[in-house]
């Protein structure tokens, strides 16, 4: 009988200066916290009870290139005390102003294989608008560092709709990335999170987002523009070179089981999502006293239902749409059947488009994809 898989998240929450635009869990300025916060990472996933083959790590933040790259190899050392598989994907977020070219051998070395630049736009100035303490050119120097090093396996994230962004800025961004032919793009449109100091400008007045039928055109034009340059588009924000789809994410839109370690982080085991605090001194005084269950918030233990509607909108964020006859292979329900009334209602709109063993998003159901989930919600 096969193992079971299972993927590991690792959050570092440290950051040298937090994005405008960002609400993640993560700090500044406190990196006294850095040494006993790996400590405690090292000793939950040492406390963990898991047989199941780990297929993917992802270690992501925060900016896990601000702290020593010695931290993030003794996570992966600790990592390898398990069931870790040869061929794993290993991924690390990198940001271009404090990665240095030792960090990435030293990431290469423990076993690293991808990558992850967060660069958002190649525009400076936009990139002074959002908070962000690289430059186009840091950027560059990491990208071509981390080719030097070896990584056959580089994503570039960017973000559209970014205040006053013109569709020519999004166009040179595009151009100069797909000449560095990297095998994964993310292209993400901006949220504007509460209380974050984005949205205070925005508030006041002081910043403005582009319209909405612009930040359309420009979703379009990139997609439009990488799938003419060989790339798949094969999630709602997500473009790969073929065989270079993210399998950790791919995992989690498949519904497989994952691990979070570390403060705020998620996992979904056994039917169960939970998360750990988001306060990190509690979180590590809890994993000090061997205590993982004070750290542990339950946010929800699915019923079938629940896993059924999930699989309908997780599945929908993927281009290729749900295949029917997996939905009936693992729940012995026809889906076309079970949610007759939602699907003709979406069909009516033109959300959703269904054949003779898919259903997936139209065009105009990918621009309104969040009404096309709210209905399985």
């Amino acid at each position: 009988m096969k193992n079971k898989e299972i993927g590991i998240y690792v959050h570092i929450p440290f950051c040298k200066k937090k994005c405008d635009y960002c609400d993640f869990i993560s700090y500044c300025n406190k990196d006294n916290l850095i040494e006993p916060y790996i400590e405690a990472v090292k000793k939950e996933i040492q406390m963990q009870k898991t047989k199941s083959q780990i297929t993917t790590i992802y270690i992501g933040g925060g900016t896990p290139s601000y702290i020593e790259s010695k931290y993030i190899e003794e996570i992966i050392e600790e990592i390898k005390k398990k069931n870790l598989l040869p061929n794993a994907e290993i991924t690390i977020e990198v940001n271009p102003e404090t990665v240095t070219k030792e960090k990435l051998r030293h990431y290469k070395k423990c076993g690293i294989n991808r990558i992850s630049i967060g660069l958002q736009t190649t525009k400076d100035e936009l990139l002074k608008k959002i908070g962000r303490i690289h430059n186009y050119e840091k950027f560059i120097e990491t990208y071509k560092n981390a080719r030097k090093e070896g990584f056959k396996n580089i994503n570039v994230d960017l973000i559209l709709g970014l205040p006053t962004q013109r569709i020519k800025d999004l166009k040179d961004s595009l151009q100069e990335i797909i000449e560095l032919k990297p095998e994964h793009i993310s292209v993400y449109s901006l949220i504007v999170e509460e209380g974050t100091p984005i949205a205070n400008k925005i508030g006041q007045g002081k910043m403005q987002l582009p319209e909405e039928e612009l930040e359309r055109n420009m979703y379009w034009y990139v997609k439009n523009t990488l799938e003419l340059n060989n790339y798949i588009h094969y999630e709602i924000s997500n473009f790969a070179k073929k065989g270079y789809e993210s399998k950790h994410n791919m995992n989690c839109w498949n519904q497989q089981e994952y691990i979070g370690i570390g403060v705020a982080a998620h996992s979904y085991r056994d039917i169960t999502r939970y998360s750990n605090i988001e306060k990190i001194d509690e979180y590590i005084k809890n994993v000090q006293k061997g205590n993982l269950e004070r750290n542990r918030i339950i946010h929800e233990i699915q019923k079938e239902d629940d896993t059924k509607k999930e699989f309908m909108i997780l599945g929908l964020r993927e281009i290729e749409g749900i295949k029917i006859n997996e939905f009936k292979n693992r729940f012995g329900d026809n889906p076309i059947y079970l949610y007759r009334n939602e699907l003709n209602k979406l069909v009516k709109e033109n959300l959703v488009y269904i054949d003779d063993n898919i259903i997936k998003l139209t065009n105009k159901g990918i621009d309104f994809a969040n009404l096309v989930w709210e209905e399985f919600v």
